[in-house]
C-alpha cells in the first residue's frame, strides 16, 4: 500500500457499511427487517430519501472529479462501480413503491436475504483488497 488517498478510503467506509449492515442483519434479523419497512422504507416516502440522492450526486461528482484531477491509478473502476449506485437512488426516488416492494420480497424471503447477505460480503471484501492493494 503506497498511502492512503480518496479512493482507499471510499473502499474502506463502503466495505464497513456493508460489513456493518450485514452484521446487524444477522443479530436483529426480524427487528431489522421490521425497521427497514417500518421506518427507513414507510408505507409513505421518507424525506430523507432526497437528502440522500443529493449526496451520492455530490460523491459520485467528487468522485469523478478525483478521477480526473488525482492522477491515481485505476481510480475509474471504483468511481464506475460508485455511480452505479445511482440506479438504486434513482429507483428509490422516481418509482418508490416498486423499490419498497422488492425490499419487501427480498427481505421476507430468507433464501433471497441470504444470497444478499452473501454478495454484499464478498463485494466489501473486495473494496477492503481494493483498498489496500489498488489505491
Amino acid at each position: 500500500m503506497k498511502g492512503i488517498n480518496y479512493f482507499s478510503i471510499l473502499c474502506f467506509v463502503w466495505a464497513f457499511v456493508g460489513i456493518l449492515s450485514r452484521i446487524l442483519i444477522v443479530f436483529l434479523g426480524d427487528k431489522w427487517t421490521k425497521w427497514e419497512l417500518d421506518k427507513a422504507y414507510s408505507q409513505k416516502k421518507p424525506k430523507w430519501i432526497y437528502a440522500v440522492a443529493i449526496l451520492s450526486l455530490a460523491i459520485i461528482g467528487f468522485t469523478w472529479y478525483q478521477v480526473i484531477v488525482s492522477g491515481v491509478q485505476f481510480s475509474w473502476i471504483i468511481a464506475a462501480l460508485l455511480s452505479l449506485t445511482l440506479i438504486k437512488v434513482y429507483t428509490i426516488i422516481l418509482n418508490y413503491e416498486r423499490f419498497r416492494e422488492f425490499a419487501k420480497y427480498i427481505l421476507n424471503d430468507r433464501k433471497k436475504l441470504r444470497q444478499l447477505k452473501i454478495i454484499v460480503t464478498i463485494l466489501s471484501i473486495i473494496f477492503i483488497l481494493m483498498g489496500i492493494f489498488l489505491y
